[in-house]
């Protein structure tokens, strides 16, 4: 499941949103989106008073009510997501420069140190900033949102077969910040494998590498 990602361009104006946050971005220095970890704070897009603007949340949609942080979900039909999924006030775009799953298996790199996973960086060659589908809610811990997970594509199962991001083509952004519940289920579909890239495995902890 997707817990590494990256966001490596500041707050611009992609897909009809306002280059403006919603609210105030964080001074402190612990606040880095171009690298996304859960319960980090990051950059979303969404829509308020008609407005479609950046805001900056917490990675976890449950602010920390659950036993690990609520980085992604999948079971739209479920009450607790379905109360989210049927609002459009509740949905929003995560954008991202890349994401990472780890490899199945171990690596030996033949340093003497024990094997470890690889990471490998998944981005879209059609889109150097893509979009993810997301939902937020406000929570006792101040504004947290999850990505949408769905089916993995050919290039994502060999890495990941469970599950990956729900990528959305730029055509369908209007349709999930705005469209019904029928709608948004609809866009919950793995991304074309041909317009996607991959590369790794990479050992940033063993090696110097990103």
């Amino acid at each position: 499941m997707c817990n590494r990602a990256r966001m490596s361009n500041e707050p611009e104006t992609l897909w009809g949103s306002a280059a403006k946050l919603f609210s105030e971005r964080p001074r402190d220095n612990r606040f880095d989106p171009r690298e996304l970890r859960p319960k980090s704070r990051n950059y979303v897009i969404r829509e308020q008073g008609g407005e479609r603007a950046w805001d900056v949340m917490t990675w976890d949609v449950l602010g920390g009510k659950a036993a690990w942080p609520m980085t992604n979900v999948r079971q739209l039909g479920l009450s607790q997501w379905r109360r989210l999924a049927e609002k459009p006030e509740n949905r929003c775009l995560v954008p991202l420069t890349e994401f990472c799953e780890f490899t199945p298996d171990k690596h030996d790199l033949g340093d003497g140190k024990p094997p470890l996973k690889g990471e490998m960086w998944f981005g879209v060659t059609d889109q150097p900033v893509f979009a993810v589908a997301g939902f937020w809610q406000r929570t006792e811990g101040g504004n947290g949102f999850t990505m949408v997970t769905c089916d993995p594509n050919t290039l994502v199962a060999p890495i990941h077969p469970k599950a990956m991001i729900t990528i959305l083509a730029p055509e369908d952004i209007d349709t999930w910040l705005r469209g019904s519940y029928d709608d948004i289920v609809a866009l919950q579909k793995p991304y074309d494998p041909d317009k996607m890239a991959v590369r790794g495995p990479v050992f940033p902890t063993r090696r110097d590498e990103r």
